[in-house]
């Protein structure tokens, strides 16, 4: 899609060039799936309304005409309550149909969103942890929230307001013409003026509409920001500080607006004095039509008035439409653009019967890059061989790659070059469930869930019995401090885990791993909270437990890895050494420097 820059205006963040040919309209007819009746039923009832509408006066100048006359005394009543009689079924007509359509638009319009949002979601749910960095959360939230909201209520627009405008248009033109051809030219000739005008505050607000948009994807990642460091915000006291830079971007947001809506504004009172200007031309040659008998009686000029005020205001409701149209089409194609990005990570070349064979692990002239070009690999000439059942850590400086190297076993990211191998078979042949499935990964970021703990838990495995719970617990030192709270593993951990401690955080993301019961386990760091005591614990019911489970743990203490059966020793993307503690401490500058400078930390 379309991300190509534009300059500045006024010193406002550079905005996305939409490209609205671009805009995947395949996707949004498949949201109308299961409201296909009601979106059909919408407009046909708005049709049916409007119908009724447009000869209410052509009945009315009936009644006028014969019943009431030039004045006349007594009024013929029988005429007035025979033609009254029927307005007053059209307009009950009119209200039901009218009623009938709102609902089916509304649910319609409810369904189309429902079934947009879910078909955002699930392709954010697909996107690979590169697909996901093409986009700031704060965007893929707008998108999924304000835009698909903008997205539905034009839906729901077009369906209902979008054929009652044209139709009413088309109807009374045409009532109007039947009654008098000459005195229609009036409005023949303001007509295109009205549509001019519309045409030019449409093309004025479509690109002001698309930088709006940029500002709430700011200030959405600006609060998503906020409210998950809050705790680092009141440590430092800046409270202040964000709730100014928060003050910007809102007031960055309202001026967006007004320049939006400035020149949207400009648009009603340009078509109501076209609409006035029409009125009082055909109150002026019409009324001196019926006063010179030429023509025009009374009943037809007051029906006339009306069709001209539907003709209007049809006009009026076309240009709402139009820019709206011209407002969503920005939504409309920041949505297509998360729609349409293909996941880089599939299983095209996969077999889908095959399965893991054991948890053998082995790196084959790797390269990668976050980006493309040989210059920008970040991880080089990886070549490694790690057996089933063994247990290897991985230590280098910050900055080395020591995560995405692990990361490329379960495909999280797809190497540049060269292959990954498990089991024996290159990953890529694996369906993606079936590799995942086979490999617990235990971020550097530890994430926990609403709900409790248990609920946490099972994301390792739903189906996980009382007694593997507790298993994995116990393997990762937590089964301990969960029984200490008074609901214990029904206790409510809150949004993202915010009644526990960073190290407790840590054991519960190791015993879900373990519930999973993988072959392959990852630990990426994820023992940096936990006391020195706690960790031997857990390395030592690992060796004890995950006898045939190949583990690989990344650290930065040289005690949670010394007893590995190998250590590997990363440097700016590259394995500099391999060896065991003993081995390493010999050969290695590298490792030696940590070791000797994590010794006098010690001291």
């Amino acid at each position: 899609m379309a991300k190509d820059r534009v300059k500045k205006i006024d010193g406002d963040e550079e905005p996305f060039k939409i490209d609205i040919k671009n805009i995947s309209f395949k996707e949004f007819f498949s949201c109308i799936k299961g409201y296909g009746v009601e979106t059909i039923l919408a407009p046909f009832f708005i049709v049916l309304e409007v119908i009724l509408e447009v000869f209410i006066p052509f009945i009315m100048a009936s009644l006028i005409d014969k019943g009431i006359g030039n004045g006349q005394i007594p009024p013929n009543l029988n005429e007035v309550w025979k033609y009254g009689g029927i307005m007053l079924a059209l307009a009950f007509g009119a209200l039901v149909t009218g009623v009938l359509s709102a609902r089916f638009a509304a649910v319609a319009s409810q369904g189309f969103g429902k079934n947009l949002r879910k078909k955002l979601f699930d392709a954010v749910q697909s996107f690979s942890f590169r697909n996901v960095d093409k986009f700031s959360h704060g965007s893929l939230i707008t998108r999924l929230t304000t835009d698909v909201t903008f997205i539905q209520n034009t839906f729901m627009m077009l369906i209902r307001i979008a054929f009652r405008a044209p139709v009413m248009f088309a109807f009374s033109i045409a009532m109007a013409m039947s009654i008098n051809v000459k005195l229609s030219l009036i409005f023949v000739a303001i007509a295109p003026l009205m549509i001019l005008g519309i045409v030019i505050v449409g093309i004025v607000v479509f690109p002001l509409f698309g930088k709006m948009f940029k500002k709430f994807d700011r200030m959405n990642s600006r609060l998503q920001e906020n409210l998950r460091a809050i705790r680092v915000v009141k440590a430092f006291v800046r409270e202040d500080h964000e709730t100014e830079n928060f003050r910007k971007t809102a007031a960055d947001i309202q001026r967006a607006q007004v320049r939006a809506e400035r020149v949207m504004v400009y648009a009603q009172p340009m078509v109501q004095f076209c609409m006035y200007a029409c009125m009082v031309c055909v109150i002026w040659f019409g009324g001196n039509m019926v006063l010179n008998e030429t023509g025009m009686s009374l009943g037809e000029l007051n029906s006339f008035i009306s069709y001209i005020s539907q003709i209007l205001m049809s006009l009026l409701t076309l240009a709402m439409i139009f820019v709206n149209i011209f407002m969503t089409m920005q939504s409309a194609a920041r949505t297509s653009e998360v729609l349409s990005e293909r996941p880089d990570i599939n299983d095209e070349q996969a077999d889908a019967s095959l399965e893991v064979a054991d948890s053998s692990i082995s790196f084959e002239n790797v390269n990668f890059g976050y980006s493309k070009g040989e210059d920008k690999l970040v991880l080089k000439n990886i070549n490694l061989q790690i057996g089933a059942g063994e247990t290897v850590g991985i230590i280098g400086g910050t900055g080395s790659s020591k995560s995405t190297l692990v990361q490329l076993i379960p495909r999280l990211y797809d190497v540049s070059s060269g292959c990954v191998k498990v089991g024996g078979r290159d990953i890529r042949d694996y369906t993606i469930h079936t590799l995942r499935d086979s490999v617990a990964m235990v971020l550097q970021k530890n994430v926990l869930f609403s709900g409790t703990i248990r609920e946490n838990l099972k994301w390792g495995n739903e189906n996980a019995t009382e007694e593997e719970i507790i298993s994995a617990c116990k393997v990762a030192q937590a089964h301990d401090f969960v029984t200490s709270f008074p609901d214990g593993y029904e206790t409510d951990l809150g949004q993202g885990g915010v009644n526990v401690s960073g190290g407790q955080k840590q054991r519960l993301c190791i015993a879900r791993a373990l519930i999973k019961k993988p072959k392959i386990m990852i630990l990426d760091d994820s023992t940096s909270a936990v006391d020195t005591a706690t960790d031997a614990r857990i390395r030592r019911a690992f060796r004890e437990e995950l006898k045939d489970t190949t583990v690989i743990i990344i650290a930065q203490r040289i005690t949670s890895i010394s007893d590995c059966d190998k250590i590997i020793v990363m440097d700016n993307g590259e394995i500099t050494d391999i060896g065991t503690h003993e081995e390493l401490y010999e050969k290695s500058e590298i490792y030696r420097e940590v070791c000797i400078s994590q010794q006098k930390g010690v001291k």
